[in-house]
């Protein structure tokens, strides 16, 4: 399994729910920092450092985005696409963990650049399970590194295969 800091940010207005995922993340191991938010405007002033979440030491980034669609405020779709606009955010795993399984909610997921789409399990224990699935699937995969405050590290693609695509200049990924 790869092993690297992770942040996870679950965002879903259900406290229980999140109380339930937490202690599921907990129990398959996971032990980096969880952060919770209960809609997509508090989701996203997390992202963007604003308010209470300006102090990156105690809210780091997040490497992983597990959000709801229906909440209050700014939903599930609010948060994708703030993230599909910033081309710095773009690269961090985002699912959607709801409890709808509406055709068009599922489409626009992945139109807006979800990495995966689930339907929230009934029970705790496949709850456990699923999330333990979903973790360790993307500790498997290579992401993008980044450092401690989410900023994405600098490449060098001259002479490579991806020379062809600009990266984002450095003031877009106001971490």
């Amino acid at each position: 399994m790869r092993k690297y800091h992770a942040t996870i940010l679950m965002v879903d207005d259900d406290a229980d729910y999140l109380m339930f995922a937490e202690r599921a993340f907990r129990q398959n191991g996971v032990n980096g920092p969880i952060h919770q938010v209960h809609d997509g405007e508090e989701a996203i002033a997390y992202m963007m450092g604003e308010g209470k979440y300006a102090d990156r030491t105690i809210y780091e980034y997040p490497t992983f985005i597990m959000t709801d669609l229906k909440m209050p405020k700014a939903d599930g779709f609010a948060v994708l696409q703030h993230l599909q606009g910033n081309p710095e955010w773009a690269i961090i795993p985002s699912v959607v963990f709801t409890s709808s399984s509406d055709l068009d909610d599922i489409k626009k997921s992945y139109m807006l650049g979800a990495s995966s789409f689930h339907v929230k399990p009934h029970s705790m224990d496949q709850l456990r399970k699923h999330l333990k699935i979903l973790h360790d699937y993307w500790m498997t995969c290579e992401t993008p590194e980044v450092d401690r405050t989410g900023r994405q590290l600098h490449t060098d693609s001259a002479g490579k295969l991806g020379e062809r695509f600009a990266q984002a200049p450095a003031d877009l990924a106001r971490l």
